[in-house]
C-alpha cells in the first residue's frame, strides 16, 4: 500500500514538473534579448549631395528593424572621436564627398579600424578624402570620372564571387541601371566581388580590370565597398538591398 502511495506522490510531482518546464523554457526566452549592433552612418559632403542620401538611411534603418542592428545618422564630423566611435561596431560612408573628416576625427577612425571596428563604403565613399592615403587604401579606390548625357544607364556586372554574404543571392551576371564609376589609385589587396563589364555601356575607362564591389581587411579591420547606389531608385531594387545587407553581415562577422 506505501509503495502504491509513494508511486502515486511521484507520478503527480513528475506531471507537474513536466508541465512546468514549458513555462520555464519560456521564461528564460523572454529574458534572453538580442543586443542589436550598432552602426555609425556618415552622410556629410563637401560637394556634390546625391539625392539618394535620405532614401539610403531609410532603407538602411529598415533592414536594421528586421535585421539585428540599429542605425545612428550623424553629419557631425566632431562624432569621430575615440570615446564615441567606441559604441560602434561599423562606419558607413554614404555617398560623402569630398573632405569630411578633420585630423582628430581621421585619427579617430585610423583608431576605431586598428581596434576592430568595420568600415562600409557606398558609392560616393569613393569620391572621399582624396588628400588621406590610408582612406584610399580603406575605401579601396577613389573615383575618377563617370560616364555622361546619361550619366545613369543601364550596365551588365559580372559576379566572380558568390561565396560571399554580399553576392551568394545573386546570378553569375547582374544587370541594372546606375552611374557607373570609373577609379583609379585601386588597392592592390582587394577582394573583388563583381566585375563592370564595360562592353555593356559606353564610358568606362578601366578596361578589363573594372571592380565595382569588394572587401579586404586592412590593419586588424573589415572593409567593403560596394560602387551602387547612387540613384533613389536603386534603394527599392530587393537585389541591392540583400547585396548592402551581406556587405554589413560580413562587416559584423556574422
Amino acid at each position: 500500500m506505501r509503495t502504491t502511495f509513494t508511486f502515486i506522490v511521484l507520478l503527480f510531482i513528475g506531471n507537474l514538473l513536466i508541465a512546468e518546464t514549458p513555462n520555464i523554457f519560456e521564461d528564460r526566452l523572454k529574458n534572453t534579448e538580442v543586443v542589436p549592433a550598432q552602426i555609425l552612418v556618415f552622410t556629410k559632403t563637401m560637394g556634390y549631395r546625391h539625392k539618394s542620401i535620405e532614401k539610403g538611411v531609410k532603407t538602411l534603418k529598415n533592414l536594421g528593424k528586421t535585421n539585428d542592428f540599429e542605425i545612428t545618422q550623424t553629419e557631425d564630423s566632431l562624432q569621430f572621436n575615440d570615446e564615441n566611435l567606441k559604441q560602434y561596431q561599423l562606419v558607413i560612408f554614404l555617398s560623402t564627398t569630398m573632405d569630411v573628416l578633420g585630423a582628430e576625427g581621421e585619427k579617430a577612425l585610423e583608431k576605431f579600424i586598428s581596434g576592430g571596428g568595420s568600415f562600409m563604403g557606398i558609392h560616393a565613399a569613393a569620391d572621399t578624402e582624396y588628400d588621406w592615403p590610408w582612406y584610399g587604401k580603406l575605401v579601396g579606390a577613389y573615383f575618377e570620372s563617370h560616364p555622361n548625357d546619361p550619366n545613369v544607364r543601364e550596365a551588365q556586372m559580372n559576379v566572380v564571387d558568390k561565396n560571399h554574404p554580399s553576392t551568394s543571392h545573386l546570378s553569375d551576371t547582374w544587370i541594372r541601371t546606375d552611374e557607373w564609376y570609373n577609379y583609379k589609385n585601386i588597392n592592390p589587396d582587394l577582394k573583388v566581388l563583381i566585375f563592370l563589364d564595360e562592353t555593356s555601356y559606353e564610358g568606362g575607362t578601366n578596361d578589363d580590370f573594372h571592380p565595382i564591389a569588394w572587401y579586404h581587411e586592412l590593419d586588424g579591420g573589415r572593409a567593403f565597398y560596394t560602387g551602387g547606389g547612387h540613384t533613389k531608385e536603386s534603394f527599392d531594387e530587393p537585389a541591392f538591398q540583400k547585396h548592402i545587407l551581406g556587405g554589413i553581415d560580413y562587416c559584423l562577422g556574422r
